[in-house]
């Protein structure tokens, strides 16, 4: 018999654990809402219920650490609100688990006093980032923040979404040559 990897074990432990949560608390069904995208919807995937809980910020930072750990990251980040403690979160543990990275957050527009700044937090030019968003529908939140960093002389290592919801973020960063990688999809999430 074939024994496993404790580490890989813990991962996929750590995925079982956040989509049970995910599935349990932040998914609503048979509503009509209207997305950040404009477009509507008859179910909702509230993922600051999770990313914002103790729990969550716990897997999810573990899991997108055990994720990136290869990859030559300086800085994660994204759009507010979706990004922030997603961020926040993996820098702490990167810290912990010995490959730090520290977590920047793109405004949605300019700051008009003090520094005018775009982003904010401790990136610094020619960083190489991890970009992320809780939830992506057409990735315009992803996009945004994108252009955000390279304005900074900075480059977009990967792209990751928690949730991709499959409405054309996928396609819309292909586009511009990036690769979406989404911890889960609506079919992982029963809708």
């Amino acid at each position: 018999m074939e024994t496993q990897d404790p580490l890989i074990s813990q991962t996929l432990n750590n995925r079982r654990r956040l989509l049970e949560l995910i599935k349990k608390d932040a998914v609503y069904k048979g509503g009509d809402y209207t997305l950040s995208s404009g477009q509507k919807s008859s179910y909702y995937i509230d993922m600051r219920l999770i990313t914002l809980s103790a729990e969550g910020a716990y897997l999810i930072a573990n899991i997108l650490f055990d994720e990136l750990k290869n990859e030559d990251i300086d800085a994660i980040g994204g759009l507010t609100m979706g990004a922030d403690p997603i961020a926040a979160a993996y820098a702490a543990i990167s810290f912990l688990r010995g490959k730090p990275a520290q977590a920047f957050l793109v405004r949605k527009e300019e700051k008009k006093h003090g520094k005018n700044r775009l982003i904010e937090g401790p990136l610094k030019k020619g960083a190489k980032t991890a970009i992320v968003d809780d939830v992506a529908t057409t990735g315009g939140s992803l996009l945004k923040a994108i252009d955000a960093v390279e304005k900074e002389g900075c480059t977009a290592v990967k792209v990751i979404a928690l949730v991709d919801r499959g409405l054309g973020a996928s396609q819309e960063l292909a586009k511009k040559g990036y690769k979406l990688h989404s911890l889960y999809t609506l079919k992982d999430l029963g809708i």
